[in-house]
This record gives C-alpha cells, structure tokens and sequence, in this order.
C-alpha cells in the first residue's frame, strides 16, 4: 500500500468508521436524556425531529453534511480566521472559519463609529491624518489586498497589512488589540494596486503600482505618455520592533509605463526576488470619445504581456547606497540604474495577466491571463539559468526580455478568465474562473508530484460557484506550509442567492471544501457580504493569533502601545484650568464617570482625558458627547484624550454608548457651558 494511497484515503475510512460507530450505537437503543427519550431513524442516524426538520426543508444528504462541516456549537470557537479587505468601506472584515461568522470589522481608513474610530480620540484622529492625500482630508478608500505578517514564509499572527487601491495608501494593524496604527501614503504615485503582499520575514511589504503617470503626480500631456510617464514598485520597510513602516528607509522602482498589477514575494528557493504581473505593454491611452479604441480594446490587443521579475534583496543595497533619485522626497531607483545593476528582467505571460502566485517552496510562479484559458507556470531555476546566460532581448526601454520558452515550465487549461491561484498542503493548486464561474483544481508537478496520483500538471476538478469568482484564498495558502482545508471563493456578483434587498446586492462568500484529494470538492456554505466590494483575504489557523483580552495596564495607549501618562487611577480624577484652557482626568468604571459635572467657559479649549479603570474581560465603556461629534470606544485599561474648542454654550448630557450593566443608562454626566460675558 503506497503512502499516495493512504494520505488520499485515510480520512475517508476514518469519516466511514465513525459513521458506523454513531449508526451502530444510535440504532442499538433510544437514547435518554435526563428522562426525556430520543427516537432515532436507524437508517439515517438522525433523530426523529432531525429527519423530519429535513423531510419539511427538502434537505438532501449533502446539504446536511454541508451544515454538520461548517456548524460551530454555541460557546466554540472557529479553527480558522480570515481576514479580508472590506472594499469600498474602507475597512478590514475579521471572518470565522468554517462558521463563516463576521466577528468584527476593524476601522482603518474609514471612521467607524462603535469602535470610535476617527471621532475625537487623538490616537485615531492622528493615524487617519497620516493618510491626508496633498493636505487634504481623505477618509474613504478601496482596500484591495491584506497580508498578514510572517516569520520564515509563515503567518505569526502579528500584523496585518492593507492597502488602499484608490489613494495609494498602506495601513498597518496590530493582532494584540487588532487596531490600524500607522497609515503610510505613497509619495510617488496616487494610486496602486498590488498592495499589500509581504516578505518571508515581513522585512518588506510590497506596494505594486496600476496605472502609469509621471511620478509623483507630476502634470504631462498624454501625447507625451511613452516619455513622461512611468510605473513603479514600491517596498516599504518594516520595523517589528517598532511595529512601523519607515519611509526614510523604503525606496521605489521606476518601471516602464505598463500597468503594474498583483506582486508576490519569493519564498524559500526564491526568497530576495520578487514577481508582479503587469498588462496594457500597448501603452494604449484610451479616448473613446475621441474616436481612439477604449481602455479595454487598446490594453487587450498583444498576445502576451511581461512578468517582472526583481532582484530585490540586490535593489536594497542599490538603495542603501544611495543610487537614487529623489521623488518628493522619497527614494526611486531610475529605471536606467536598475537596468544597469541587473534589478529587473521581464519574461512574456499570456494575455492580460491578472496576478502572479508563488508555489509554497517558491520553485514556480503561476499566471493567469485574463484573455487566455490557461495558467501558466514559470520556473525559478531556468529564470535564473535565462539570466546567466544572457541570452534575452529588450523592450523598448532597455528591459532585459527573458524567452519565454527558456524559462516556461507548464500550461494547463483550466478554463476561461483564469484570475488568481492559491495552493494547498497536497500538491494541488486552485484557480479561479471569472467567465466559467467556477473554481479549478489542477495538480502541480515537478516538486509536487510526489503528492498525488494524478499526471503533473494536469486539470482535476472544477467546482460551480455562483457568481464571477475573483480572487479566491486557501487556508494558509500564501505561506511555505500551507493547511488546505478550505477555500473561499470571493465572489463579485450574488444574483439569486439572497433575499433581494434592491438593487444593489451582496457579494457572496462561498466556503469550499477541500480537505479531500482528487475530484472531490465540496460547496458548504455562502455568505453575504454587504459592506462593500471585498477583494482579497488571507485564512489563519486561529491558535497563531494571541489577542490581548485587555489591556496590559490600566491607563494604556494603544496608539503608543505604552502607558500613557495621562492614564490614571480611581481616586485620581481632576479638573485643572489653566488660563482658558480647561484639562479633565476623568476614569470610567462600572456605572459611572468621575466627575459627573464638568462646569467650563463658552471659548474654553478643554483637554480631555478618560481611562477605563476595568480589568474584566469586555468590560467597555463608550462616552459620546453630543454636539461635539466626540465618540469613543474605551476597552479595558484605554486611556483616551480628546481635544476641543467650547464654542457654543449650554447643558450637553455625556453618557456611556456601550451597554455595560443593569444600570447603564444612568452611567452618565453633564458638561455645563457657561455663556462668555
């Protein structure tokens, strides 16, 4: 018996014999339960009232197993965690695995009222004015692409990073509190898009471009396209220490006038390079309305575009050596000096290519082209073999071009609009299929054969999804281990699946199992996302996340993630004026302020400062003050300060908006504004 054969049946005789066990004992009696007898249905295995709750609903036997995978008993907790970009909102969506549970939506970009996020409090207020595009304030954005931070190609549950497609931003959460702390805004370009993948130690996190412009946001004609404007790769460096980004120690790529799409990072083999896909190398301009062919004619019309493929640990001691330029003070390597030092090569991917995928070991790098019905799979070693031997072309910028049969691998056709792949723990990668609406599952070789029985490189299984699949994740499945147990399939379009709500619909979740080898996937579950057009996500095993239940001292900052020193203690409490300016030390407890009164000047500038003084675990404390636009979420331990200009008089009632006990509505104070004379 071959190890192939075990690994691909084992949980099979294992599931069977626990069926037999369950069917035997179910059916050898009626089933007492503190005096009250269960009739069983010895055929099925299910009770009575379970077989007629299914005979009423038309429940087949694979919509019950279906539940039975995904159903999590009241009081456990999921296996997994995803965490997916929220799209339009701006946010970031903390998803249960196999639940498929919305546990939170973390503020980022976009203020958020429950957790008090962009309404008053310093430490949110400070983080979303990082990301003032020009000055001004910019407090929405499209969130593309979350990746969570690792430690030798693997998820630590650490941080998390997101980026913002449409202001060309980066936003890094911290898993202790699961709070944004640092938004960092692109200063070369306006706009991006292959944010936010990271380095097998998260030293980088990687910011790809989209649409090529003059770098930073510079003003030229687009009859001086092929000249004046660019693409670029940004790579910020990340400090863990500090848990931020440091600009002054980040750098870009200046790149051909392509549209620079999905970047992926090396792994392993291929650790210190990097891979990002572009499309549009016609450097098509568009202008319908002037008789010119549209975007989507002119960027479609080569049969094949270019992989870049970037030395990066080499670029990073071109940056450390000052061979920059400056662009707005950033620093850009010139595409001429990356070209010179040998930082970037191009190799032809079929056809309007949508995202670059590395494989676990990081041997190969997986394509899809939008207009091609195959994914393409590139080899790190002939990569490397291609350019020592200098055996390439150019294009027209002086690009080295790689032949694309020196460094091709594999093509497999799976389907039409391939988009993205991700892989699991059994030699098997999973793509998905924008036009077909379905997910497909095709064995990988060479390395991986081993895994399986299938032929390498060779189309399994595909799996109806409903509908317009984009991107879809697997259970760790960006990492050099990953679990394969499930996949989520992000769908664009709902259609029928859910109750019309007008319209504009959802877009649908869809949990898929695929656990099992070979031709065997499963459809569990959909999910309804209403909060905006969620892109991407990432699944960890949830025993690699270890999130503070509260807050190391009383009087923290979670901003600073250090004690704050206006942070106090019951007893401590005080109102000080000094000249017009007014400051308050105020704790909240279980069920009251102190102070209750707080008696100010109509032109007072007032400094306020609340410490939740709990140490119970979800024991939080809200305080809003109306007619001040002041809200705030204070968890166990959380100072928080807030400042304002009393410019209207009056009697303002504060309270707390988190229902925290029996007595909760009387948690609550007046603010008295004494008219000025």
């Amino acid at each position: 018996m071959t190890k192939q054969w075990v690994y691909k049946h084992k949980l099979t005789l294992g599931g069977l014999l626990v069926v037999i066990l369950a069917i035997g004992l179910l059916a050898s009696c009626d089933r007492s339960d503190e005096g009250k007898t269960v009739s069983v249905d010895t055929a099925s295995g299910l009770s009575a009232d379970a077989s007629a709750i299914a005979a009423e609903r038309g429940l087949t036997p694979e919509n019950i197993t279906a539940a039975l995978k995904t159903y999590v008993p009241s009081g456990q907790h999921d296996e997994y965690i995803m965490f997916s970009s929220g799209g339009h909102s701006g946010q970031l969506l903390v998803i249960g695995l196999p639940s498929m549970r919305l546990l939170k939506v973390v503020g980022v970009f976009t203020p958020e009222p429950w957790q008090g996020w962009g309404y008053g409090a310093q430490g949110t207020m400070d983080v979303l004015n990082e990301g003032n595009v020009r000055g001004q304030e910019v407090r929405w954005a499209d969130t593309h692409h979350p990746a969570l931070s690792e430690t030798g190609g693997d998820y630590d549950g650490q941080w998390v990073f997101l980026n913002d497609k449409a202001n060309g931003r980066v936003a890094v959460i911290d898993l202790r509190d699961f709070e944004t702390k640092q938004i960092v805004k692109n200063p070369v370009a306006l706009i991006d898009h292959g944010g936010a993948m990271v380095t097998p130690d998260t030293e980088w996190v990687i910011e790809g471009g989209q649409y090529a412009a003059p770098l930073g946001w510079e003003y030229s004609s687009l009859e001086n396209y092929a000249e004046d404007y660019r693409g670029m790769v940004t790579f910020w460096k990340f400090n863990r220490e500090t848990g931020r980004i440091e600009p002054e120690n980040s750098f870009a790529l200046e790149l051909p006038p392509y549209w620079q799409d999905l970047c992926d990072a090396g792994k392993l083999v291929s650790e210190g390079w990097v891979f990002c896909n572009s499309f549009n190398t016609e450097m098509a301009t568009g202008g319908i309305e002037s008789g010119n062919p549209p975007f989507e004619a002119g960027a479609s019309q080569r049969d094949m575009d270019y992989l870049h493929i970037i030395n990066l640990n080499k670029a990073a001691e071109v940056a450390a050596a000052g061979k920059t330029m400056e662009v707005n003070g950033f620093n850009v390597i010139p595409l001429e000096t990356s070209i010179a030092e040998g930082l970037v090569y191009f190799a032809p991917e079929p056809k309007s290519p949508h995202g670059v995928d590395v494989t676990p070991g990081g041997e190969y790098m997986v394509i899809s082209g939008k207009l091609d019905p195959h994914v393409t799979v590139y080899s790190f070693d002939k990569i490397q073999k291609a350019v020592a031997a200098g055996n390439f072309e150019t294009d027209d910028y002086g690009v080295p071009v790689l032949k694309f049969e020196d460094v091709l691998e594999a093509q497999i056709e799976v389907g039409l609009g391939p988009l993205h792949t991700q892989f699991d723990d059994k030699g098997y990668a999973y793509t998905s299929l924008f036009l077909d609406t379905q997910v497909a599952r095709w064995a990988l070789g060479g390395a991986y054969g081993e895994l399986h029985e299938e032929e390498d490189w060779t189309l399994v299984d595909k799996q109806d999804v409903q509908y317009n699949v984009g991107h879809i994740v697997a259970a760790e499945g960006d990492t050099v281990s990953p679990d394969g147990k499930y996949l989520v399939s992000l769908n664009k379009w709902a259609v029928d699946r859910f109750q019309n709500v007008g319209p504009l619909l959802p877009q649908n979740f869809q949990l898929i199992d695929i656990s099992q080898p070979g031709d065997s996937l499963q459809l569990l579950y959909d999910m309804p996302i209403g909060v905006g057009e969620p892109h991407y996500a990432q699944i960890i095993k949830a025993d690699k996340l270890a999130p503070w239940e509260v807050y190391p001292e009383v009087g923290w900052n979670p901003h600073t993630q250090s004690k704050d020193p206006n942070g106090i203690e019951a007893g401590e409490e005080r109102i000080e004026r000094n000249g017009n300016t007014v400051e308050i030390w105020m704790t909240a407890v279980r069920s009251h302020f102190t102070p209750e009164h707080v008696e100010i000047k109509q032109g007072d500038h007032v400094i306020w400062h609340i410490t939740n003084v709990e140490r119970a675990y979800d024991a939080t404390h809200g305080f809003s003050l109306p007619g001040y636009n002041i809200n705030l979420s204070l968890e166990p331990g959380e100072t928080a300060t807030f400042e304002f200009d009393a410019t209207e008089d009056g009697v303002y009632s504060y309270y707390c908006t988190e229902f925290c006990s029996a007595l909760h509505l009387e948690m609550t104070g007046y603010m008295l504004v004494e008219p000025s004379e």
